[in-house]
């Protein structure tokens, strides 16, 4: 590859963020300086990364809590984002996974750019038949969907799962990586959004503008909570005896955002029979093989909504916090 000092050489078009507030309010798209590619790093020309509700939480600096890794009276990051798939534009000198050209994708700091440099092994080869704005969408999404269901669900063949939140972008993957792990899965969904659950291999379907999950008399040997929504009264009525509460996501609570009811399920789950197993994902290249590798058997397949454009970043997260989408929403770069 060229010297640093050439990778150094030019700018880029990046959205920036330089203080909490409405996405609307504080991002802009600028004109900044490309990075440098450090030792182990790869240099990499984004071409889409995904956006969620979580980013338009972040983006406020919510929850409070979370402003001691993302910084507590401003961004940490100038740049946003942590997902994408690109194209190699260069590699370090001590870099041999990877050569320029080779379609990537991974995470990274500052994904809303052209261009990132990310470290070798937070990238993959891109997943055989897919785009890669389908790509972009995978990583974190995936790896939440995959240890939430297998790790910490520890679901197997003829398990009965239920998953809430089941249309949001972890659980189009916790639906399809449920049955590839033999379980008999039942999604929970709004109207609008049942076809698509159904349409990636769940068994059953609540609409819950109509009827509440608890009210059917089913009992579950794991349910997979994406948004903390029901009360632990009502998870407990559904459950087996011994099941398994799996708490992702959380609402409420401009401190802690759910985090502190995950605490108070954990305290008194042992005097109940049953197991509660809060997840805060962890990034790992193992798991974006794993991933990988389920997309190219066919047991998992991302599903795009739409697309917008970088510079309409404010209105991609707005789209997908409003509850429009039918899959997930992605920025072309």
């Amino acid at each position: 590859m060229g010297s640093k000092t050439e990778t150094q050489v030019g700018t880029m078009w990046a959205t920036v963020q330089e203080r909490y507030g409405a996405p609307a309010e504080v991002l802009r798209l600028c004109e900044i300086g490309r990075p440098a590619v450090g030792a182990g790093e790869v240099l990499v020309r984004i071409h889409a990364t995904p956006v969620s509700g979580t980013d338009w939480h972040l983006m406020r600096g919510l929850p409070y809590a979370a402003r001691f890794v993302t910084g507590l009276r401003r961004p940490k990051n100038l740049v946003p984002g942590y997902d994408m798939a690109g194209v190699v534009e260069a590699v370090a000198d001590d870099v041999t996974t990877f050569r320029p050209g080779d379609d990537v994708f991974g995470w990274c700091t500052g994904s809303y750019a052209q261009y990132a440099s990310v470290p070798a092994d937070q990238l993959s080869v891109k997943p055989a038949g897919l785009t890669l704005v389908q790509a972009a969408a995978v990583p974190i999404a995936g790896f939440t969907a995959l240890q939430a269901v297998r790790d910490k669900g520890e679901v197997g063949d003829g398990q009965k799962v239920l998953i809430t939140g089941a249309s949001g972008g972890v659980g189009l993957y916790a639906v399809q990586i449920a049955k590839w792990l033999g379980a008999e899965v039942t999604a929970v969904c709004s109207t609008a959004k049942m076809g698509l659950v159904r349409s990636i291999g769940a068994d059953h379907v609540i609409d819950y503008t109509r009827e509440h999950f608890a009210d059917r008399g089913e009992r579950y040997d794991v349910i997979v909570d994406l948004y903390g929504n029901p009360t632990f009264s009502e998870c407990r009525r559904v459950l087996a005896p011994g099941g398994t509460l799996v708490c992702v996501g959380g609402t409420g609570g401009r401190w802690f955002m759910g985090v502190d009811r995950w605490m108070r399920r954990l305290a008194v789950a042992p005097f109940l029979d049953l197991k509660v197993r809060p997840l805060v994902h962890k990034d790992s290249h193992d798991d974006l093989v794993t991933i990988r590798g389920l997309i190219e058997a066919g047991s998992v397949a991302p599903m795009i909504d739409r697309c917008y454009p970088m510079a309409a970043a404010a209105d991609a997260i707005q789209f997908v916090t409003d509850g429009h989408a039918h899959g997930q929403v992605v920025l072309t770069i």
